[in-house]
């Protein structure tokens, strides 16, 4: 599914929310808010598969831990009864959490940061590099390699 939507690019490289009919010139892009940012790199190649299967993977287990925020209540009820795996829905909620902890500790220190803020919290890179204070152009690098740490402790191949 694709939502796009028009965005200016400002002189520090900033994406701008801007209506087309308004724009004066100058830079723009077609932005999908519907893509994360690792699917984003692994469409431009900026990525490997290994290194995007294994940021899916982490993505999951953040997701199926519930670590994010909550805004409302979750009211589904199970109907079935039963589980595929013999665990209830709080069991698997804390394994996945488990799974989540040790594959951020497979990364290794100095490398959690990246992998959470583009991975799990969605962060665009440039955001991601400006809140650690890295220099531009410097988080693709860091995250390969955090990728690569995180595909290790998965056993990718």
């Amino acid at each position: 599914m694709r939502e796009l939507v028009e965005r200016t690019i400002d002189a520090n490289g900033r994406q701008c929310a801007v209506l087309p009919e308004t724009r004066t010139g100058g830079r723009s892009v077609s932005v999908n808010l519907r893509e994360s940012p690792l699917a984003w790199l692994l469409a431009r190649g900026l990525v490997t598969a290994r290194q995007a299967e294994a940021g899916e993977r982490l993505r999951a287990d953040y997701e199926a831990a519930a670590i994010a925020p909550a805004v409302t209540m979750r009211w589904a009820v199970r109907v079935d009864g039963g589980t595929r795996d013999g665990l209830t829905p709080g069991e698997r909620q804390v394994a996945a959490k488990r799974r989540f902890d040790a594959a951020i500790d497979g990364a290794g220190r100095g490398l959690s940061d990246i992998l959470w803020r583009v991975i799990c919290a969605g962060e665009g890179l440039p955001a991601a590099e400006r809140d650690l204070g890295w220099p531009a152009r410097s988080g693709r690098l860091v995250l390969g390699l955090a990728l690569d740490r995180l595909a290790d402790h998965y056993g990718l191949h």
